[in-house]
């Protein structure tokens, strides 16, 4: 019997893999023809109404709390969606959305917000700006790139709120229980409170 179990979690793993590897293919694909790319991207308009609510519409959130979606490269979108629908990741909304939407609706979604603009906002506090940025330069250019703007892998820091910096970094400190195995967790260990807050007035204000 467990052996049969095994057989069948290996194959759903298998399964889920190809699709997620097809999907992809389809979104690389889709993003070198400006035709299918602009059909993808209304399809992905039409299907933002639920994400609309926190991302914003144009992918700037409505709250500070939580990311902005906008400038994300949809790569980096469609495999978090993944991440959200397996488990890997987990997030009381995220998860429960990301399993309501199809993988053809994951990939137009991530390609529709990819291509919004993140709206330019002050630092949160001006005087934190020279440890802001001492630390962003010391710890986060090296995956996030000089100026935050991310890549397929790693998420783009730029613009994203105060807020939900200073709240994700504090959670990866404390063990990051929603993302175990993160990159981030020793990284952000290492971080003090007056840390925490100069990187996210920092961030908040950077425009590659």
């Amino acid at each position: 019997m467990r052996a049969l179990i095994f057989i069948a979690i290996s194959i759903f793993v298998s399964t889920s893999y190809a699709q997620q590897q097809e999907a992809l293919d389809r979104l690389n694909v889709i993003m070198t023809n400006p035709e299918s790319t602009q059909k993808a991207y209304a399809a992905g308009e039409e299907r933002i109404t639920l994400c609309g609510y926190c991302h914003g519409k144009d992918g700037n959130s409505t709250r500070s709390h939580i990311p902005n979606l906008a400038e994300q490269t949809p790569v980096y979108l469609f495999t978090a969606f993944e991440k959200f629908a397996s488990g890997e990741r987990e997030d009381f909304v995220m998860s429960k959305a990301a399993g309501m939407l199809s993988l053809e609706d994951r990939v137009n979604i991530a390609l529709f917000y990819s291509m919004q603009k993140v709206k330019q906002k002050d630092e949160l506090d001006p005087s934190l700006h020279d440890l802001g940025k001492a630390k962003f330069n010391q710890i986060c250019t090296v995956c996030h790139g000089n100026n935050g703007e991310g890549n397929d892998e790693m998420p783009r820091l730029a613009g994203q709120p105060a807020e939900y910096i200073r709240q994700t970094l504090t959670l990866f400190r404390a063990g990051g229980k929603h993302r175990p195995g993160s990159l981030m967790i020793p990284i952000a260990k290492q971080l003090s409170d007056a840390d925490i807050n100069a990187l996210a007035s920092y961030v908040q204000g950077l425009n590659p």
